[in-house]
């Protein structure tokens, strides 16, 4: 029987698989990623020493890691040090506003659908969307992002929001945000449940020995759910949002993330 260490490697292996090829198809090969890798395990290891209300030296970090003291002083000097986990700036406050724009009412027809927005004016317009959001940045900037991202078309009859979502037809860096932040919380909950440190919801459907047109039926079945679930809870989060900004700052400090992901292939 395997032990619970050698377990958890072959899992995390598993998972690791379909990124690596993602790496290799993207020019990063495994001497890269290995040195990238040393600075994850420091950052894990600062805060799992952080959480047991440890010391987090040189010494102490290098034994939890693995990672030689002397790259530890290297990777734990200067601003460097730090792994990149915030979204590009205007990524955040474009998600915010479309968010608003599908589920809030005064930007919605009577049927639920998103309205047309004219740019400017009273009422129901887009400079009144954004400002609803932040007063921190101008309008036409908002606007050129989701423009360049491909989410909104302008046409003489105003703005659209196109699609059923925040899903960037444009732009890797962004695009590729996005996917890292979906993919990162789902591995944290999964990581949580498994921990016996919290109990999320992550659970999936699974079925085998079907044809290539029942796995389309299914995905089309799936993205049918979604529709109706991204609806409902993005309708209680974006309530959820507005209610607690009257809240001080540090009652405010949580964050949420609820997905969905639908996948298939040919058995080998």
């Amino acid at each position: 029987m395997k032990s619970q260490p050698t377990l958890v490697l072959d899992r995390v292996l598993r998972v690791l698989q379909p990124l690596v090829r993602l790496l290799l198809r993207n020019g990063v090969t495994y001497t890269v990623l290995a040195g990238a890798l040393k600075r994850v395990f420091l950052d894990a290891a600062r805060h799992e020493l952080a959480q047991r209300k440890m010391p987090q030296t040189d010494s102490a970090v290098s034994l939890l890691s693995g990672v030689h003291r002397r790259d530890v002083r290297e990777l734990t000097r200067g601003a460097a040090a730090t792994i990149e986990s915030a979204p590009p700036g205007p990524l955040g406050l474009a998600a915010q506003v479309v968010a608003r724009w599908m589920h809030d009412p005064s930007f919605q027809q009577a049927d639920g659908s998103t309205r047309v927005l004219p740019k400017a004016g009273v009422g129901a317009s887009f400079d009144t969307l954004v400002a609803g959001v932040s007063r921190d940045v101008r309008p036409r900037a908002v606007l050129d992002e989701l423009l360049r991202l491909g989410v909104v078309q302008e046409s003489e009859a105003g703005l659209a929001l196109e699609g059923s979502g925040f899903a960037p037809r444009a732009g890797f860096e962004e695009v590729s945000w996005l996917t890292a932040a979906n993919l990162h919380d789902h591995a944290a909950a999964a990581v949580a449940n498994l921990q016996g440190e919290a109990n999320f919801l992550e659970q999936a459907v699974f079925v085998d020995q079907i044809s290539a047109e029942s796995a389309l039926l299914l995905q089309r079945t799936a993205k049918a759910a979604w529709k109706q679930a991204f609806h409902q809870v993005m309708q209680q989060a974006q309530e959820r949002f507005d209610g607690d900004a009257e809240l001080p700052a540090p009652e405010r400090q949580h964050r949420a993330r609820f997905g969905v992901y639908f996948y298939s292939e040919r058995e080998e």
